[in-house]
């Protein structure tokens, strides 16, 4: 496999009063043809992070390895500004890469979506707002061990793992939620767990730890999505906490989840496709 040397751009997008910053990396060389365009959406439990973590992530893969070209917002976070206002930071940048499709070389009948953590919970949130609006359409999500569950699971309630626990994720989504955490007020784009109806969203890649509280809402994920007739699978790694692909990225266990997860990605450059509407 080829490796591309890429260019790395930073760009502001208006969103409503303010503005965000876009990271934007593409291939130094242009392809022959139009490559696929990933939104890549940082973690940090909604409250920390930027789109520079980009580089120390999986995300950095398919733009080296497939010459994809990858969007990244600097959305708001909640310390300041609780949901939704990093939903809308998100939305607005996927709706930038379909409307700046052609002039980044992307198709657009392959806009994908993916993030770890909270960014995975994000894609996954994306995927559903998508999907209900009807303005753009989503060809694969990679939500990489998502933040999906406000509400406490079997592997969330009683955490004690490295990095990440249950002392964390509570406050986290106390701060991410606001008045509305710990009601039956909370939407599904900001939980995405609170989903009832998973048809029509796009296929799905992930891979989780079974020793993380995100462990459990992310086999539910891809259980429901499954159950709505969207393909979607789950690989799982024994004794790994959360973000443990990132923390050791040369271990050979790590390395040969990093090539699932390219593989994935390949598969999906090959057989998922979702025009746009008009297009």
């Amino acid at each position: 496999m080829s490796r591309h040397l890429f260019l790395t751009e930073k760009r502001v997008l208006p969103v409503g009063s303010h503005r965000i910053k876009l990271l934007i990396l593409r291939p130094l060389e242009k392809p022959g043809e139009k490559v696929p365009g990933v939104l890549w959406i940082h973690g940090g439990g909604y409250q920390s992070g930027s789109a520079k973590d980009v580089f120390a992530t999986r995300a950095l893969s398919l733009v080296v390895k497939f010459g994809a070209v990858l969007v990244a917002p600097d959305y708001r976070l909640s310390k300041k500004h609780p949901y939704p206002a990093a939903l809308h930071d998100c939305y607005a940048a996927l709706l930038y890469l379909k409307e700046h499709a052609d002039e980044l070389g992307v198709r657009s009948d392959q806009l994908m979506v993916g993030g770890e953590s909270a960014g995975g919970g994000m894609a996954a949130a994306l995927c559903m707002l998508a999907r209900d609006r009807g303005e753009v359409n989503i060809a694969f999500q990679m939500p990489l061990y998502p933040m999906l569950d406000d509400r406490d699971t079997p592997s969330s309630v009683d955490n004690h793992a490295p990095n990440w626990n249950t002392k964390r994720n509570r406050r986290a989504w106390k701060r991410y939620l606001r008045e509305a955490y710990g009601t039956d007020l909370v939407s599904c784009y900001a939980a995405p767990a609170r989903r009832k109806d998973y048809s029509g969203l796009p296929p799905c890649y992930t891979f989780v730890g079974d020793i993380e509280p995100f462990y459990c809402e992310t086999l539910d994920y891809v259980r429901h999505l499954r159950e709505a007739g969207v393909e979607a699978s789950c690989d799982v790694y024994r004794d790994w906490f959360h973000a443990y692909d990132v923390f050791f990225p040369t271990k050979k266990i790590v390395r040969e989840a990093i090539r699932r997860f390219e593989d994935h990605f390949r598969y999906a450059a090959e057989h998922y496709f979702a025009p746009q509407s008009g297009a």
